[in-house]
């Protein structure tokens, strides 16, 4: 068998790989397009199955398919149709979408790609050829019934985003909320000493630490949710400028349905079609909140990274896990890995929103936004790091994260902030040239306070108490 096949579409012939179930057009785009080697991701390929599939209820529930039009089907071909789809979402065709994502800026290329396999597989499906220059199933009149890239690509953008919101990014932030918190909760007795500007603070308890901690993670759960909600106002239905030509006006409600039926996330019909086809403020909203997460993680991490440092010239208030071997020249040393990977993937997500911010203000013309495609590979690989970030930092730090309570203890003591708890007694003043007065002397404010005796021993013994400094109290 030859190794490729001609295959005509408006421009002329094209030579096709013999056994892609791709056609024409797919092959012209991958020509025009040896950008960068990266393809649509895996999830918007099957988003985009998702699509054409709830297309293809819609059009056959609305007697399109196989009324009078051009070339109508019948019901094995409908069936077929809608089989070839569902082999689409469901991943078994992947090898069959090549095109680069820096391609013409609506999808065009990506939507016909998805159109011509699914054409192509349906044919094969009901048992026709599907090499034949006739498509008895055809990838536009058909497959595209009712749309134009301009309202189905953005709209897969959508399903996608919200699709790997839902499945991975909220469950991943609730494991790490949920580890955090049983560290909160198992270490609320240990007390340690306070840090602010990296400097000595007043004591505080682990277990409080770690509480903060787990509540930046209930709120990046929280974000993650309004992620998902800008995303759910769906453009399909628009068709090429927001009019909706050639498409019947219930279309646009039952996709929608199929769609918030089929994947359990309450889609609807866009507001305002024009809005809809023209920007993509919802998924720059969207990665905004991304980013604000991608800032919590990278605080996380740093944050435990430095209470890790040591083991013995550190903080070491707790103790990571070992990983790996730290060091290349220095023997025993190990490092805190799944910190600095997690504080790289968050720095990739804050970079990749000033990509999202430039492309959703500067990519919007009049009907039409045409920075499409590298905005849905962004987003994506955004949600897909943060995701992944944080169930490698539950599995491979916080899981086996230990509290060094006895290093935890022997700071608090050591504090010049522990003078603190002394202003009500003897005025701020005072207080601060004891702390003064005690580092230059090497002694505790405990020391100090008991060899000056301007405070009756029993008032000092609870000013001093760290526990007592850890919650307010009259």
């Amino acid at each position: 068998m030859s190794e490729f096949r001609v295959e005509k579409d408006s421009m002329g012939e094209v030579q096709v790989p013999a056994n892609a179930y791709y056609s024409a057009q797919t092959q012209r785009a991958v020509e025009n397009f040896p950008i960068s080697g990266w393809t649509l991701p895996p999830a918007l390929v099957h988003a985009m199955g998702w699509v054409k599939y709830a297309c293809a209820i819609a059009n056959r529930d609305l007697g399109k398919l196989t009324g009078t039009g051009k070339n109508p089907l019948n019901d094995d071909q409908v069936k077929a149709l809608l089989d070839a789809c569902i082999e689409v979402r469901e991943g078994k065709m992947d090898g069959e979408f090549p095109i680069d994502v820096f391609q013409t800026g609506s999808g065009t290329s990506s939507n016909m790609n998805v159109n011509e396999v699914i054409s192509n597989r349906a044919i094969e499906i009901i048992g026709g050829d599907r090499l034949a220059a006739a498509k008895p199933i055809h990838p536009n009149d058909h497959v595209n019934m009712g749309q134009s890239t301009n309202d189905t690509f953005p709209t897969a953008i959508h399903v996608a985003v919200a699709m790997q919101i839902k499945s991975n990014l909220i469950p991943a932030l609730t494991k790490l909320h949920k580890a955090l918190d049983e560290k909160a909760k198992a270490w609320d007795k240990i007390i340690k000493i306070g840090r602010t500007h990296l400097m000595d603070a007043t004591p505080l308890r682990l277990g409080q630490e770690f509480g903060g901690f787990a509540r930046q993670i209930a709120l990046s759960i929280k974000r993650a949710e309004i992620a998902l909600e800008s995303v759910l106002e769906l453009p399909v239905g628009g068709t090429a400028v927001g009019t909706g030509i050639n498409t019947h006006p219930q279309f646009s409600e039952k996709v929608c349905a199929a769609l918030a039926e089929g994947l359990d996330i309450p889609f609807i019909e866009a507001v305002d079609h024009f809005e809809a086809n023209a920007n993509r403020d919802g998924l720059v909203q969207c990665h905004g909140e991304l980013k604000t997460i991608a800032t919590t993680l990278f605080g996380l991490a740093n944050s435990i990274r430095w209470l890790g440092s040591g083991p013995r010239c550190g903080f070491f208030e707790v103790i990571l896990p070992d990983r790996q071997p730290g060091s290349s020249i220095m023997p025993g040393k190990v490092n805190p890995v799944m910190s600095e990977s997690m504080m790289q993937a968050s720095a990739k997500v804050v970079g990749n929103d000033g990509c999202m911010s430039l492309c959703g203000a500067a990519g919007g013309n009049f009907q039409l936004n045409i920075m499409m495609p590298i905005m849905g590979h962004t987003v994506l690989e955004s949600i897909h790091l943060l995701a992944n970030s944080c169930n490698a930092f539950v599995d491979f730090c916080i899981d086996g994260l230990e509290a060094n309570e006895e290093k935890c203890n022997a700071a608090v003591e050591q504090s010049l902030s522990m003078c603190t708890s002394l202003n009500p007694l003897i005025g701020y003043d005072k207080a601060a040239k004891m702390a003064k007065d005690a580092f230059k002397s090497g002694k505790t404010i405990r020391e100090l306070a008991e060899e000056q005796g301007e405070i009756k021993p029993a008032e000092l013994k609870d000013a001093l108490d760290p526990w007592k400094m850890t919650f307010p109290h009259e």
